[in-house]
């Protein structure tokens, strides 16, 4: 069977109409992020741009078309979750060898702006349908790689270097992670405190029951509706804590939870995704 190594490109929050209000939190919160762009699909973002995986807030401005309907139908918050396809592989290819079922490609381009002129950034998405009954679940390929991974986009006040963790609730643990030992082979899969963990290059997806998720995020998590899987919270590396209180701090952040090797910030201040500074 052809290699398919987990590596997660990139994490998506969907914010909806809220672009303007959540880009100005997240600047709050210490992100420094890229300037708006405008998807030919009809969407817009600004991203957070780490070491090789970032965080995006995608939403839809009111004046633009075609309109993303799926965005409207999707739960606010943690929304999306995206893996990187294999390197030099024909992704198609590996996922029917899986049996894993697939949409079909979707291509897009968005235009970025540069010092030296507008170049277009272009990029292919694989959606694997029902792989987390309340999120997206995809592959990313980035065909102009140099126009997201800038060094100029990567320096970030609270100190985030990369992502850590992607956090998913569910009460059925093992259920909730057949679609990626399918995926990615079943021993890709470990047990964890409260659940199972997917190691997925230098983070990892877990997946927690809600009474794991209380014990390490306490009430920065919403209430989770009983029986509901949700993809719920970040983990995010940084060089030093104190760089990362201190951005918080700045930007007027005064709701979080202080925990020995982290900072949490609740939802309700970060467009509803439970953030974890970790040291």
């Amino acid at each position: 069977m052809s290699p398919l190594l987990p590596r997660i490109d990139h994490v998506v929050i969907n914010v909806r109409d809220g672009l303007d209000a959540a880009a100005a939190q997240y600047r709050r919160l210490g992100f420094a992020l890229t300037p708006r762009g405008h998807h030919s699909l009809g969407s817009s973002n600004h991203l957070a741009i780490f070491g090789d995986d970032y965080l995006e807030l995608l939403g839809q401005e009111p004046d633009r078309t075609p309109r993303r309907t799926e965005l409207w139908q999707a739960p606010a918050g943690l929304n999306g979750l995206v893996f990187k396809p294999p390197a030099g592989g024909d992704l198609a290819a590996v996922l029917a060898e899986r049996g894993v079922p697939a949409d079909p490609p979707r291509s897009f381009v968005r235009p970025v702006a540069l010092a030296e002129g507008t170049r277009e950034a272009r990029f292919r998405t694989t959606t694997l349908p029902g792989a987390v009954a309340t999120g997206r679940v995809f592959f990313c390929e980035h065909f102009t790689p140099e126009l997201v991974w800038r060094e100029e986009w990567r320096g970030h006040p609270n100190g985030v270097t990369g992502l850590a963790a992607f956090v998913i609730a569910t009460d059925l643990p093992a259920r909730d992670a057949a679609p990626f030992a399918q995926l990615f082979g079943a021993d890709a899969l470990a047990p964890v405190a409260g659940g199972l963990a997917l190691a997925a290059g230098n983070a990892a997806l877990l997946l927690l029951t809600p009474a794991e998720i209380a014990r390490r995020y306490g009430d920065a998590v919403p209430s989770l509706p009983t029986g509901e899987t949700r993809m719920v919270a970040l983990e995010l590396r940084v060089g030093s804590l104190a760089v990362a209180r201190a951005a918080l701090a700045e930007g007027g952040i005064a709701d979080v939870r202080e925990q020995p090797d982290r900072v949490v910030v609740p939802a309700a201040v970060a467009a509803g995704v439970t953030l974890a500074f970790i040291g």
